[in-house]
């Protein structure tokens, strides 16, 4: 019995192909894109969930009173060393790192790497798979060095490099050799070597590199720390001891505003950021959620509306003593072979696809074979369920057709449901139009930050990570580069400095006019650059000059701020702040202010813009950057000319160089993520919806076309028979547009306010997006009309 429903199922779709084929393009396209969003949504549930004991394992983060004084996912540098030596009843293990980027040599090779500088307890800690070494042994010495496979074919062309050396530069000029205790296979997403910005594949001790080592500094806020607590203990229990320790150790104005938090690992992945992961997560799940909803509504609408062939068959089927399940079984059956063929689909769909979203999402996803049998039974449940959302509706109701008038072909039990079959469409309408002008928004807002004033100009701006070399002789040496790099033609300008506008900070601190009590001063962020940098950057002097750029020599008790920073001092006119004297925090000398610069936007467009301080990098021996401002005409001539010269003035120096726009784009990750995101689910519910309309309108033309010829007959227009079929669809688009624009006003308008500065949402936006949408609507039935309004009226009466 089971095998004829599937077989009268399968003629009954062969033979209206069509239809057939129109559901199976929505139903695949609705599938293929929550298969992907669901595998990306799988794989970010499983960040740190192969860690080694993550049910213990915390994230020490700070909240400061002066947001300034520090950064929430680090904390002072001795702190977690502290609680493990003061309080093993509690703590298990710690963990600490401090991320920076060394250049890294293997004979001719040079590179720059992101190298994580921490505790000899990684390993053991946190279970990372070796493939060479002792997890226990492998960082204990000073010149040991762990890295994974991946790095070790990059330098050495094998895995097998063990008991070999490589070579980091230092931050006082020298070379260190380190030797290679451990091989790591490839690491899985966490939120250990992934915190930062770029991921960590090269570890070595924290105090393996001359020159920098904030672990024993109770004034340094920055290092990353993670804790293991005992079995029991909770975040309470460590409350007093972190009070305990701060006040014993920790400076009097880090007491003041500091207060340490743990956050389980577990968890931290999905709430950093202000929940970012979190929320991309629910938005990307409720886009696929609705687009698949929108798939589904095109096969009941169009099983629905397809009635009228099936009628006599129904009438017949009941005549001759079928009961009414009998004909439920007989539709659900032809709902999952369209679900089944639609699956098939959709899997190559997924494979064909895949590569594109892993790069729009920035993430990895996994291929579907690669995740089985998960997957399978993840697929096949979600194709079950696609089948009965998509056939339980339509066949309850062509089953529920009276016998008599279904042989007869009367369709009034089916035209009662008419209005349910608009409110599916207006559903459809409404989730197109708001993902729509969502997707406007979003890519509006983008488009905004790059277009925006930022208060420099970041046209034909390069930077290169230069090699460190913090002491005296290094910085006079790096100077006397920066000079030569300058007599290129190629070259307008270059400066040297510890920042780029991309939004990381050297430091900060607290800044007071002379006479005033340092409690009352303001937190600004410091750079550290050099006297070109204002016109490497095109920055706008307000008063005074920066540094000496022009004339002059250096003078170390100089500083220079930015417009925010002298008003939050109480300098209204720039004017009046040059010449002006103040303290820092941790300084006894005083600083004569020698310019002030025109506010500009160092870090994103979701802050407003901070109070900034330049020092000269002189006063610290501190840079990390070259920065060129190449003229605007052949860019690839001038990068070749610095290339050349870099390698003749630092031939054992990566050469590296990001594009300013390159740089800013980092900024906006997760924001360029969600634009493309927004575009493929406007994309695809467009197209299910016009699929829909599509299947609709033909149908309604091929069950009208007696009626098309006789108003033909009478005199009925092109025009005229295309509004016949087109009037319903503009009521229900009206309609939805009057529900879609309303909430996607308010829904924005809540994402908007993450930014400070940011686009208005104004009429034109919804104005263009519904007359678009409303005209793509209005060609598609024009078209599918055509051909029922130019046949011959006799041969369209004669029609049956």
């Amino acid at each position: 019995m089971l095998e004829n429903y599937f077989k009268i199922a399968w003629r009954n779709l062969v033979k209206r192909k069509f239809f057939s084929l129109v559901s199976i393009l929505g139903l695949s396209a609705g599938m293929t894109f929550t298969f992907l969003i669901g595998s990306y949504v799988w794989g970010e549930l499983q960040v740190n969930t192969s860690l080694k004991k993550p049910d213990n394992q915390y994230i020490l983060q700070s909240k400061w009173k002066q947001p300034d004084m520090g950064v929430e996912i680090a904390t002072l540098g001795p702190l977690g060393k502290t609680l493990k030596e003061e309080y093993p009843n509690l703590v298990a293990n710690y963990y600490r790192y401090d991320g920076i980027t060394v250049a890294v040599s293997n004979g001719e090779k040079h590179f720059r790497e992101d190298v994580q500088a921490g505790d000899s307890t990684l390993l053991s800690m946190y279970g990372f798979p070796l493939i060479y070494g002792d997890p226990r042994t492998a960082l204990q010495q000073p010149n040991s060095i762990a890295l994974t496979e991946e790095k070790a074919v990059k330098y050495f062309g094998t895995n097998d490099v063990l008991g070999k050396n490589i070579t980091l530069d230092n931050f006082v000029g020298g070379k260190q050799e380190f030797r290679i205790t451990a091989v790591l296979k490839t690491l899985p997403n966490n939120s250990v070597t992934n915190l930062l910005k770029l991921p960590a594949e090269i570890f070595i001790p924290l105090k393996g590199l001359n020159g920098r080592n904030g672990s024993d500094s109770w004034s340094f806020p920055y290092m990353i720390t993670f804790i293991e607590l005992k079995k029991d203990v909770t975040t309470k229990d460590l409350e007093k001891p972190i009070t305990r320790i701060l006040n014993t150790n920790a400076t009097e104005n880090d007491k003041a505003n500091l207060q340490v938090y743990l956050t389980p690992l577990k968890e931290f992945y999905m709430e950093q950021n202000n929940g970012l992961v979190r929320k991309m997560i629910y938005t990307l799940l409720g886009v696929s959620v609705f687009i698949l909803i929108m798939a589904v509504v095109n096969f009941v609408n169009i099983s629905i509306g397809n009635s009228s062939s099936r009628l006599k068959e129904i009438g017949v089927r009941k005549v001759l003593g079928s009961m009414r399940k009998q004909l439920i079984f007989q539709f659900l059956a032809e709902s999952f072979i369209l679900t089944f063929v639609s699956m098939l689909f959709s899997i190559g769909f997924y494979e064909l696809f895949r590569p594109y979203f892993e790069n729009m999402l920035g993430k990895n996803i996994n291929s579907v074979f690669s995740l089985l049998p998960y997957s399978l039974i993840i697929i096949v449940f979600i194709t079950a369920i696609t089948a009965l959302l998509a056939g339980i509706y339509p066949a309850f109701i062509l089953s529920s057709l009276p016998a008599i008038e279904s042989v007869k072909g009367k369709l009034k039990s089916v035209k009662e449901n008419i209005l349910f079959r608009r409110v599916l469409i207006g559903a459809q309408f409404s989730i197109a139009l708001f993902v729509f002008i969502a997707a406007t928004l979003v890519a509006g807002q983008v488009s905004y930050f790059f277009s925006k004033d930022l208060g420099y100009n970041k046209e034909s701006i390069i930077s290169i990570a230069t090699p460190r070399d913090w002491t005296p002789e290094g910085l006079i040496k790096m100077e006397g580069i920066r000079e030569e790099m300058a007599r290129l033609k190629e070259v307008d300008q270059v400066s040297l400095s510890y920042e780029i506008p991309n939004g990381n900070f050297g430091g900060n601190t607290g800044l007071y006019k002379i006479g005033q009590d340092s409690t009352q001063a303001i937190y600004t962020q410091i750079l550290s650059t050099d006297e070109k940098y204002a016109d490497t950057y095109q920055l706008s002097i307000l008063a005074g000059k920066f540094f000496y750029a022009k004339q002059g020599v250096y003078r170390p008790d100089e500083i220079v701020l930015n417009e925010e920073a002298a008003k939050s001092l109480g300098f209204m006119n720039p004017q009046d702040a040059v010449g002006q004297q103040v303290r820092m925090h941790f300084s006894s000398t005083p600083l004569t202010i020698g310019g002030i610069v025109k506010n500009f936007h160092f870090e994103s467009m979701h802050k407003e813009i901070k109070p900034l301080a330049f020092l000269h990098i002189r006063n610290a021996n501190i840079y990390r950057f070259l920065s060129f401002k190449i003229p605007a005409g052949n860019i690839s001539q001038s990068v070749v000319a610095i290339e050349n010269k870099w390698r003749t003035l630092m031939p054992e120096t990566a050469f590296e160089y990001s594009f300013m726009d390159d740089t800013l784009a980092k900024l906006y990750k997760s924001e360029m993520q969600l634009k493309r995101a927004a575009n493929v689910a406007a994309i695809l519910s467009v197209i299910i919806v016009l699929l829909g309309i599509l299947g609709m309108v033909s149908m309604n033309v091929a069950r009208r076309t007696r009626e098309v010829g006789i108003r033909k007959v009478l005199g009925a227009s092109f025009a005229s028979v295309t509004m016949l079929f087109l009037k319903e669809f503009l009521m229900i688009i009206l309609a939805a547009m009057l529900t879609a624009f309303p909430l996607a006003f308010f829904s924005m308008n809540k994402w908007l306010q993450n930014y400070a500065y940011r686009v208005e949402i104004g009429w034109a936006s919804f104005a263009s997006v519904g007359f678009i949408f409303s005209l793509v609507v209005c060609i598609l039935v024009g078209l599918v009309t055509y051909k029922a309004a130019v046949m011959n009226p006799v041969k369209a009466i004669r029609t049956d």
